[in-house]
């Protein structure tokens, strides 16, 4: 429910759009109330106004829109107008600046030295074309500091021939600049705008600060360039993912990464590491990989997925002189002595988040991932093993394990072979735990149809499964049901991988 100064601030900024001069009637406490409700109402000239004579010197996402209910204002109405409006009031107040360095006026003076845009999410699947992505953020931004750097060359060069003397102009046009925090994501086609703001733009006037940094289908020489150019401070996470790069790729791009000294996540899923295929450097290559880990101190998180490590994790985290709290092994071919090491190594008793997703827990895999669970159940809040051809009896032998996780808030088992049966005694015997709020589920195999192979041609499987819709709809009602009556109706069991992708290490 809204507080009354809220309603008034959205009926104000709904009457009053690009109504600067009204501002300077307004006291300065009002500020935040009315960004909040132009940006939820989606008024852009008012956004403008608002940023323009902004009259504190931080202005955060985070703190402002972050923090309204269950959801925040940037996972539900993250409008790319929005977001465009609020840049294009920073540009226009530093061109101004700039341009009249020493300008008296009556009207409020903006204040703004920082702007906190980390946090916008990254998920358009029910956004829609009006929302921002990371993607289209970070090239917005990237696009304003070029924008500014240009008009300060142009300012200095006209200040240059009207003043004369040995202090020059660039002393008179020195503006106060602004600092931006964002989370920026880049590919092979904005490649070139974020790496040409980064360079151009380290001592603008509008300068970018990384806080996430997300690159994909980089090339090496790309991926370096661009760490090179971020500020390192204040840098949380690196997450390079189908980059291509290979172990001797990644050899040449993590000892740029020794400089992000509060570097707490690294992710590097998809690397296209398999040391299956032994060469001549692939030893070689591996040493130098953990010993490059091994110079992270503050490293918290890292995601392998999809890299073939088997029988490799001990020598790649062993040099690693702190514990991890999040790991993601996911399809990376893990042998049973793989999984013994993490039972024995400093990492088991501080993991809040596991992700062993595809891998084959039969009777090979099956004991060694008890007893890690065993070891990580102090701590663990966040289990997945999707797609690994659980059956009925697997879980029921994992169960005992599973249930001393005490603290276990979110579990992940979607794409596993169970049936409506088996997803029962799961609900029944998890409620022991007194966090669990998320359980992805796969659909029971006796919600499938399994329809007989019908003559083969070039665009058929020999057999098809059909997703028997009602039967379904029945399981999930049952489940709901069963949760009501144990008084767990908060929690949430469902078969979509949508709920699922939210969470996040530091979301924990």
């Amino acid at each position: 429910m809204h507080s009354l100064v809220f309603l008034c601030a959205r009926r104000l900024v709904s009457y009053c759009p690009g109504a600067r001069r009204a501002l300077d009637l307004l006291p300065a406490e009002l500020y935040p109330v009315l960004f909040q409700a132009a940006f939820l109402d989606g008024r852009t000239l008012a956004l403008r106004d608002l940023v323009g004579t902004w009259p504190f010197p931080v202005l955060s996402f985070q703190r402002l829109l972050g923090h309204r209910g269950r959801r925040s204002l940037l996972e539900e109405k993250p409008s790319k107008l929005c977001v465009q409006a609020i840049i294009l009031a920073i540009v226009a107040h530093l061109r101004r600046v700039l341009e009249e360095p020493c300008r008296g006026t009556s009207e409020r003076r903006c204040r703004l030295r920082v702007l906190d845009m980390t946090g916008l999410q990254d998920d358009d699947t029910d956004r829609g074309p009006e929302g921002m992505s990371l993607w289209s953020g970070t090239v917005a931004l990237a696009k304003a500091c070029i924008e500014v750097s240009k008009h300060q060359s142009e300012c200095l060069k006209r200040g240059s021939k009207r003043r004369k003397g040995p202090s020059g102009a660039s002393a008179a046009l020195q503006p106060v600049g602004v600092e931006v925090r964002a989370d920026l994501f880049v590919n092979g086609t904005s490649y070139g705008v974020l790496r040409d703001a980064l360079q151009t733009g380290a001592a603008g006037p509008l300068r970018l600060k990384c806080r996430d940094f997300h690159a994909e289908e980089l090339s090496v020489a790309g991926t370096v360039s661009l760490l090179e150019s971020l500020e390192p401070a204040g840098v949380r996470r690196v997450d390079l993912r189908f980059n291509n790069l290979g172990l001797g790729g990644l050899c040449a791009v993590l000892p740029h990464l020794a400089r992000f000294t509060d570097l707490l996540s690294l992710k590097l899923p998809y690397s296209n590491v398999d040391v299956r295929r032994l060469t001549a450097g692939t030893d070689a290559g591996l040493r130098c990989l953990a010993t490059q880990l091994g110079r992270l101190p503050c490293l918290k998180e890292l995601n392998l997925g999809s890299s073939r490590l088997s029988g490799k994790l001990r020598q790649l985290l062993g040099d690693l002189q702190a514990p991890l709290e999040s790991l993601e092994l996911a399809f990376c071919y893990l042998l049973p002595g793989d999984l013994a090491f993490l039972s024995q190594s400093l990492h088991a008793p501080a993991l809040r988040k596991l992700d062993l997703s595809g891998h084959d827990f039969s009777e090979n895999l099956l004991q060694p991932l008890r007893h890690l669970l065993e070891e990580t159940s102090a701590s663990l809040l966040h289990l997945d093993l999707m797609e690994c051809r659980l059956t009925d009896a697997r879980l029921e032998a994992l169960l005992p394990a599973l249930c001393r996780c005490s603290r276990l808030r979110c579990l992940g088992l979607f794409g596993n072979p169970l049936s409506t049966p088996g997803l029962k005694t799961l609900l029944r015997k998890t409620l022991v735990l007194p966090d669990l709020r998320l359980v992805v589920y796969p659909y029971p195999v006796d919600c499938y149809i399994w329809e007989p192979p019908r003559p083969p041609s070039a665009s058929d499987h020999f057999f098809e499964d059909v997703l028997d819709e009602e039967r379904f709809a029945a399981v999930s009602a049952e489940l709901c049901r069963m949760l009501v009556s144990s008084g767990r109706a908060d929690a949430v069991w469902t078969a979509s991988l949508c709920r699922h992708g939210a969470l996040d290490y530091f979301a924990l």
